[in-house]
């Protein structure tokens, strides 16, 4: 009998995994009609959002906060970011820069919200009227010649670049960072 009960469980066993095998493969999306397009955007996308989160997390009484004289404000960072973000977008366009100095004339942070929403806004609109083919063609950045997507790529690694300064500002402050917040919690010791 218990060699029939070892028979019976290894079929039991097997039979799963032989259909398992047998399962046709999950039908993949069509690409989108522009990847490298879409793949920059979708990044850039998650990267602003945080530090749009960012932003809105830190309380205005800490807006003109930096960690030592030789830095910039938190508000500053944002201002920085803004203006940045209008400055790379209009280059990968070809379009003249729209909006200037933020970081030089916004001290609150709603005024500073607002243009860094705006800012994000604008580098999407640019994002919606670009191309696989329009990326590759030519730019001239910082005396170097880039196609427009990497200029697109640049802004978002520029982003990226001061989220982390905003992480360490909102650290110092108690305040947890947007990229943080739904992390697990450890587990106890």
């Amino acid at each position: 009998m218990n060699k029939k009960l070892s028979f019976v469980f290894a079929t039991l066993m097997v039979v799963p995994v032989a259909l398992l095998g047998q399962e046709k493969p999950a039908a993949q999306s069509a690409p989108p009609a522009n990847p490298i397009t879409a793949s920059e955007k979708g990044f850039y996308s998650f990267v602003s959002s945080a530090v749009v989160g960012a932003a809105q997390k830190m309380p205005e009484e800490n807006y003109s906060f930096k960690p030592t004289p030789e830095v910039r404000t938190f508000g500053q960072l944002v201002g920085h970011v803004a203006d940045a973000s209008y400055s790379f977008c209009s280059q990968a366009i070809g379009e003249a820069t729209p909006v200037k100095d933020i970081e030089k004339t916004k001290t609150s942070k709603a005024d500073l919200v607002a243009a860094l929403k705006d800012g994000v806004a604008y580098c999407n609109k640019a994002f919606d009227s670009m191309t696989d083919a329009k990326g590759s063609e030519m730019v001239k950045l910082f005396n170097f010649n880039i196609a427009k997507l990497t200029v697109f790529s640049i802004n978002t690694a520029h982003t990226d670049e001061h989220y982390g300064n905003m992480v360490t500002y909102l650290r110092l402050k108690g305040i947890v960072p947007p990229t943080s917040e739904s992390q697990p919690a450890p587990p106890p010791k």
